[in-house]
């Protein structure tokens, strides 16, 4: 948690993606490459940089909420932590769609 009590910590950084290799500008909400989706293992709540695993974190399942709209789920493939991220508008449609079922 930060010190002023929020547990999200925005944070903005650029980053190249892990999988691909894909350069990203992040926008403090950035949680994964829109190329390829994949993200990596480094928080335990959004932005506190906490978590040790630093596991690539795979793109396994899309579903529409509704209320937040389009999801995926990331799973660590170091640890097996799982976790629901919002999509980005820059995310490619075609592998959101390889996703969905």
């Amino acid at each position: 948690m930060s010190q002023d009590g929020r547990q999200f910590q925005r944070v903005i950084e650029d980053f190249d993606c892990h999988f691909c290799g894909t350069p990203v500008s992040g926008s403090g909400y950035t949680n994964h490459c829109p190329e390829c989706l994949h993200s990596v293992h480094v928080d335990v709540k959004p932005g506190d940089r906490a978590a040790g695993c630093g596991g690539l974190m795979a793109p396994v399942k899309v579903k529409n909420d509704g209320k937040k709209g389009i999801m995926i789920l990331h799973r660590c493939e170091t640890c097996g932590y799982e976790k629901w991220n919002r999509t980005s508008p820059d995310d490619d449609i075609q592998q959101l769609g390889l996703l969905m079922h």
